[in-house]
């Protein structure tokens, strides 16, 4: 019998991406249930609260784009070359999906770090700063790959 990594690889990110789709599923639960169970007992920390649950639907979103990303790319497509064009499309989707929940995230603590300390405030701004650099870095990237598939063309 003929070892197939292929296959192997395919069920592993198959395998992978149902079981992030199902940890993300559950983040957004469990943050809706922790939402309503606050409110049950006390609106003064509803607030940090709502803050919260926003921040894990963004990470439970995030979490699901790359469960995604693995089924659409990695376990589903049939194998064979891929062109240049496909897989920068298929990169900017990833990438625009993470640089999205940096973004989102970095606002959020902006918001929970308004009623802390000045000093609360340097995580957030790090996290703006990083999503800024990822989504000047994909575009730096996409100006080279696409200058790149115009020379290639024009040999």
């Amino acid at each position: 019998m003929k070892f197939n990594h292929h296959i192997i690889s395919r069920c592993f990110y198959g395998f992978s991406g149902l079981f992030l789709i199902a940890l993300a599923v559950l983040m957004i639960v469990f943050s809706c249930f922790e939402l309503v169970s606050s409110f049950l007992v006390s609106f003064a920390d509803a607030k940090t609260k709502i803050l919260r649950a926003i921040s894990f639907i963004v990470i439970a979103l995030a979490v699901f784009d790359v469960a995604k990303y693995f089924i659409e790319e990695e376990f589903s497509k049939v194998s064979g070359n891929q062109t240049l064009n496909e897989a920068r499309v298929s990169l900017m989707k990833f990438v625009s999906s993470i640089s999205i929940a940096l973004f989102v995230e970095g606002l959020v603590g902006v918001f929970e770090a308004s009623d802390k300390a000045p000093s609360s405030i340097l995580y957030p701004a790090v996290l703006i700063l990083v999503a800024t650099a990822v989504v000047l870095t994909m575009g730096i990237y996409q100006r080279m790959s696409v200058n790149a598939e115009k020379e290639k063309a024009s040999l």
